[in-house]
C-alpha cells in the first residue's frame, strides 16, 4: 500500500482518537438498547402501523422481521429524483416475499443547485445540506425501524442524509442509487453555446434550446458534478451495492438492483446472522480515504472538500483540507469526464464504471483493504452486476475499456488528483486543477475586486475585463449569504480567457463541479465576513496565484488596512430570512461549513 495514503489514514485516526470512540460509544449504546420497536409503548405501535393493512400489520408487529426505513428525497422536479416515486412500491414488494416490511419514515429537502444557480436560493443551498441531515434525524427519531434506505443523489441531499443516518448509525444503512439520463448534446457544444451567449452571439431562444437538449428525461444530469461526485464516492466508500450507481434509471437492471438492496438490507438486520452489518461497522477513516481517494483520482467536485469534512466529522473522525492535498499529491488522475475531458458519466460506466475504477486504484496501492461494505467486503467493490437468464449476478471486473474515460494499467493522465491546497496571506483555500493548462496554473495580475458574480457581469459586459486580471469576489462565504455557487463566472471568465488574457478567480465563495479551465482558488477561509484578509484586497493590488508550488498572496501591506465598514442590508426575501441563525453559527469552509 501508498505509505502516504496509509500514513494519512493513521494520522486521521490518531487526531480522531477521542472523538470517534465518542461517537461509536454512543452509537453502541443505541444499538444495546435492541429492536427500536420493542421499546415503544403499546399506543406508540398502534401508531406506526395504523394505516397499514391487515398483513403488514402483522408483519411490522412481529418483531421477527425487518421493518426498514425509507428516507426519500422524492420530488418530481429534480430530473435525478423523479424515479424515487416509484421505489417504495419496488423496495415494500420485494420485502413481502421474505415476511419483511418497509415504511417511508420522512421525505427530506431535495433542491437542485442546477434550478437556483444566480437566483436567490443558491443562498440556501449549501445550509439546506445540514437541514437534511437534521430531517433525516427526524424520520429516524420514531425509532420503529432495524435499518435504513436512502433514496437520494443529488449535490447537498445525499451528503446530508449520511450525516443525519450517521446519528444512527446502530442501524445498518444503504444507498439506493437511480442512475444518470442518457446522453444528450456534447458537453464542448453546451460550454460553446454558454460562452456565445455570455458573449452575447446568440440570444436566450438558443441558449434555453441547448440547455433543454443537455438536461432532458430522468436521471442525473450526465456531467461530472456533484452529483455522480456523490455516487461515485458512496459506492467507492461501500455505502450501496457495487457497481449499481451509475446503472440507467430505465433498464430492467436497475429495478432488479433496487429490489436486491431491499433484500440485503433486511438481512443485515438481523442481528444474529453473520450478515448483520451496521453503519458504524461501514464508516471508519479507512473507508473514508478510499472514499477521498476515489474523489481525487476521478477529478470530482469541489465541493467535497466541505462535504466530506462535514460527513466524517458527524462520525467522530476529523478530516483537514492537508489530508486531502496529501492525498491528492500520490493519488494520479486516473479519469477524464467533464469539465477533465469530453467523456460523461455515460462513458465511464460504458468504460467499466466505479468497480473498475476501485480496481485500478487497488492495483497501484492506493486503498485501504481492511474495510467492510454495507453488503460484504472489500474485494466485492471489483465486481460488477448483471442479468443473466433474469437472475442478478456479480463478476469480477475488467479493465478499462476505453482507456480515454479511465486509464488502463500502463496509463495515467496526471500524476497527481489535481485538488490543492493554496495558502498565503490571504487565507487558505482549495483549487481543483485537473481541467487547467500548465500555463494558467501560475499567474500574477492585478487585482479586480467585486461583491457578487452580477457586478462581474456587469463590469464584463461594459467591456471593463479585458486584461490580465485575477477576479477577487468577496463576501460570498457561509456566514456572508450561505457560500453560493459562481456558476455565471465561468462563461464569463472562459471568454476573456479564450481571447489571450491570464484570468483566475479568487473568492470565498464555491464553483463545485464547474471547476474546469479556469483557474479558481475558491472557499478561502477566512472568509470575508468573519475578516478575512480576501475582504482587504483593492483593485489594482497585485496578485499570485501558484497552484504549483501552493501559494496564493497578494502583494500589499494588509497589516495597514481595515475592513469596510458593513453597510450591506442582509437579503432576507425568498425565505432567505428564515436562514439568518444558520450564518450566524455556521462554521468555517476548512471545517465543513456546517452548524453542527
Amino acid at each position: 500500500m501508498n505509505p502516504i495514503i496509509s500514513a494519512v489514514t493513521e494520522r486521521i485516526k490518531a487526531r480522531s482518537a477521542e472523538s470517534y470512540p465518542q461517537w461509536l460509544a454512543m452509537t453502541k449504546e443505541m444499538e444495546q438498547a435492541g429492536k427500536g420497536r420493542s421499546q415503544l409503548s403499546c399506543g406508540n405501535l398502534a401508531h406506526v402501523v395504523a394505516a397499514n393493512c391487515a398483513q403488514e400489520k402483522s408483519a411490522i408487529l412481529d418483531f421477527l422481521h425487518a421493518n426498514i426505513a425509507i428516507v426519500s428525497g422524492y420530488n418530481d422536479m429534480l430530473s435525478a429524483h423523479q424515479p424515487y416515486k416509484y421505489y417504495p412500491d419496488i423496495i415494500a414488494k420485494a420485502l413481502a416475499e421474505y415476511g419483511h416490511t418497509s415504511q417511508v419514515a420522512g421525505c427530506v429537502p431535495a433542491m437542485c443547485d442546477g434550478i437556483t444557480q444566480g437566483q436567490p436560493g443558491m443562498e440556501m443551498s449549501l445550509f439546506s445540506r445540514d437541514i437534511v441531515a437534521q430531517a433525516t434525524a427526524i424520520t429516524l427519531s420514531h425509532n420503529a425501524f432495524d435499518a435504513t434506505l436512502l433514496l437520494s443523489i443529488c449535490d447537498k441531499i445525499a451528503p446530508g442524509q449520511l450525516i443525519g443516518a450517521l446519528s444512527f448509525a446502530h442501524l445498518p444503512t444503504a444507498f439506493v442509487p437511480v442512475g444518470p439520463m442518457g446522453t444528450g448534446i456534447s458537453n464542448d457544444e453546451k460550454v460553446n453555446v454558454r460562452q456565445q451567449y455570455a458573449a452575447g452571439e446568440v440570444d436566450s431562444t438558443a441558449l434555453l434550446t441547448m440547455e433543454c437538449q443537455a438536461y432532458h428525461s430522468p436521471g442525473t444530469c450526465t456531467f461530472y458534478g456533484t452529483a455522480n461526485t456523490n455516487q461515485l464516492i458512496l459506492e467507492a466508500m461501500g455505502l450501496m451495492l457495487p457497481g449499481s450507481a451509475f446503472v440507467p434509471p430505465t433498464s430492467e437492471l436497475r429495478k432488479v438492483l433496487t429490489e436486491e438492496t431491499a433484500c440485503r438490507i433486511a438481512a443485515a438486520a438481523n442481528q444474529q446472522s453473520s450478515q448483520y452489518r451496521p453503519l458504524y461497522e461501514v464508516m471508519t477513516a479507512e473507508s473514508l480515504v478510499n472514499g477521498l481517494v476515489a474523489w481525487l483520482a476521478s477529478g470530482g467536485s469541489t465541493n467535497h472538500s466541505l462535504h466530506m469534512v462535514a460527513i466524517a466529522r458527524s462520525a467522530g473522525i476529523i478530516l483537514t483540507w492537508d489530508d486531502i492535498s496529501d492525498l491528492s499529491d500520490v493519488v494520479p488522475l486516473l479519469v477524464r469526464m467533464y469539465p477533465n475531458g469530453p467523456a460523461d458519466i455515460n462513458a465511464f460506466q460504458q468504460a467499466g464504471g466505479v468497480p473498475t475504477l476501485m480496481k485500478t486504484l487497488h492495483q497501484r496501492g492506493l486503498l485501504n483493504t481492511n474495510v467492510k461494505t454495507a453488503f460484504g467486503e472489500f474485494t466485492d467493490q471489483m465486481t460488477t452486476p448483471s442479468l443473466q437468464d433474469g437472475k442478478l449476478v456479480w463478476s469480477p471486473c475488467a479493465d478499462s475499456t476505453d482507456s480515454d474515460v479511465i486509464c488502463t494499467p500502463e496509463i495515467t493522465f496526471n500524476p497527481t488528483g489535481g485538488l490543492k491546497v493554496l495558502k498565503g496571506n490571504i487565507g487558505t483555500s482549495v483549487i481543483k486543477v485537473s481541467a487547467v493548462a500548465k500555463q494558467h496554473q501560475h499567474i500574477t495580475a492585478p487585482a479586480k475586486v467585486f461583491r457578487c458574480q452580477n457586478e462581474v457581469e456587469k463590469a464584463y459586459k461594459q467591456g471593463l475585463l479585458d486584461q490580465d486580471a485575477i477576479i477577487v469576489v468577496t463576501h460570498n462565504g457561509p456566514a456572508a449569504n450561505g457560500m453560493p455557487e459562481l456558476h455565471k463566472l465561468m462563461p464569463i471568465l472562459g471568454n476573456i480567457q479564450k481571447k489571450g488574457y491570464q484570468v483566475a478567480l479568487v473568492t470565498d465563495g464555491r464553483l463545485s463541479g464547474a471547476s474546469g479551465k479556469i483557474p479558481a482558488a475558491i472557499h478561502i477561509t477566512p472568509e470575508a465576513l468573519r475578516g478575512g484578509a480576501i475582504g482587504l484586497i483593492r483593485d489594482g493590488d497585485m496578485v499570485e496565484l501558484n497552484a504549483i508550488t501552493g501559494e496564493l498572496t497578494v502583494n500589499a501591506d494588509l497589516t495597514a488596512r481595515s475592513a469596510p465598514i458593513e453597510n450591506d442590508i442582509p437579503a432576507f426575501t425568498f425565505g432567505r430570512n428564515l436562514f439568518a441563525n444558520l450564518r450566524k453559527q455556521v462554521s468555517s469552509a476548512d471545517t465543513g461549513a456546517t452548524i453542527f
